[in-house]
């Protein structure tokens, strides 16, 4: 499986990174420094708004709308491992106590919800999609772009990975070190970057969309994204925008 796109842009949020600066840095440490800090505020999301949304979602719409003010998308691609998991959580607790469960909580633990508050927040009914497949999530909603900048008249497609920490009832069986992050890549036809899939298994606890931002970043030509049983070759031409 080969294909090739190119990166315009980028923009990413995560504890204690909200700017270019802030990133270019945090591509310089070591792979498994953990986020530190706080989320910075929304810049662009109206207050009421912001206090319904989750932390998740609403680092993944602040994003996105950084990104729209700046092009016109004809798709967007929205990817999360976990989703609203924090929510949907909070709803089981609240179940298993025998309480009535927030009409918001319930209408909000949905995996799209991002999504769908990224066309309220900016008045845009840009056809989105919502996608999930574990740990390789990022890497198939690549393809998903991919499948969508095929058609005719789809230039510019906006990929947003994001995902929040995990409960602590589930910690044992995962990674919250980098959590909660988003990132927001502008996608389109292409060949400055390629990817194909190699039959070589390699884990990482970074989470696959933070691995090829850092790579990007670092402007490495060659590098690999984990996967659980196989994994994604990239080779990328130097990008100097930042």
């Amino acid at each position: 499986m080969n294909y090739s796109l190119a990166v315009l842009d980028w923009h990413a949020l995560a504890p204690g990174l909200s700017t270019s600066e802030d990133w270019n840095q945090w591509a310089l440490l070591s792979a498994d420094q953990a986020f530190k800090g706080e989320i910075a505020k929304s810049q662009r999301i109206p207050m009421m708004s912001a206090r319904r949304m989750s932390p998740v979602s609403r680092i993944a719409v602040e994003s996105s709308l950084a990104l729209i003010e700046k092009y016109q998308f004809d798709r967007a691609v929205f990817t999360s491992r976990h989703g609203e998991l924090e929510r949907t959580y909070k709803i089981l607790q609240t179940l298993a106590q025998q309480q009535q469960v927030s009409p918001t909580d319930f209408s909000m633990s949905v995996h799209n919800t991002a999504a769908g508050w990224l066309t309220i927040a900016a008045k845009n009914t840009l056809p989105v999609t919502s996608l999930a497949a574990g740990s390789d999530s990022f890497q198939q909603g690549l393809l998903e772009a991919r499948a969508m900048l095929s058609v005719d008249g789809v230039n510019t497609v906006l990929l947003v990975d994001f995902d929040g920490c995990v409960p602590d009832i589930y910690a044992p069986n995962q990674n919250s070190q980098y959590a909660p992050y988003c990132v927001a890549l502008v996608l389109t036809k292409g060949d400055t970057s390629t990817c194909h899939l190699i039959q070589e298994a390699k884990t990482s606890p970074m989470p696959q969309s933070l691995q090829f931002l850092r790579h990007y970043l670092l402007k490495d030509n060659d590098f690999i994204i984990a996967a659980d049983d196989y994994s994604w070759q990239w080779q990328c031409e130097n990008n100097t925008r930042d």
